[in-house]
């Protein structure tokens, strides 16, 4: 957890603490910091730092879900871009304001990033 908290990244992968114990060990802890409400489980071997929820007191991540997808999969290595809605709407083509789930992609990404039901897509951009 100490490692965690001096870390300035938001998302975690199970790489990042692989010179500390091998791969099943680090997944015991990393999902116990989960059941505590210390991380949040976006996907597959991928996590996020979680607060408390001053409405619910349930653990929320500390930054939304599209900024969190973003890192995540700059994390893994895929190149992330504007998507096609943010494109028009950043080029003043339309008023509706993208929600970010739609994040823009270079390549094939077989991931699924989210939590609670609410899941981010992908759109293939060049």
């Amino acid at each position: 957890m100490a490692r965690i908290a001096r870390k300035k990244n938001a998302v975690f992968v199970r790489d990042d603490f692989s010179d500390v114990s091998d791969y099943d060990q680090v997944g015991r802890a990393l999902r116990s910091l989960t059941k505590k409400g210390n991380l949040i489980r976006l996907g597959y071997g991928v996590y996020a730092k979680a607060k408390k929820s001053p409405i619910n007191g349930a653990a929320v991540p500390v930054a939304p879900l599209p900024t969190l997808a973003k890192e995540a999969l700059q994390r893994l290595g895929v190149e992330t871009l504007p998507s096609r809605l943010e494109e028009a709407y950043n080029a003043g083509e339309t008023t509706q304001v993208p929600t970010g789930r739609l994040i823009g992609v270079k390549g094939r990404v077989n991931r699924k990033l989210g939590y609670r039901g609410a899941f981010v897509s992908y759109e293939r951009t060049t």
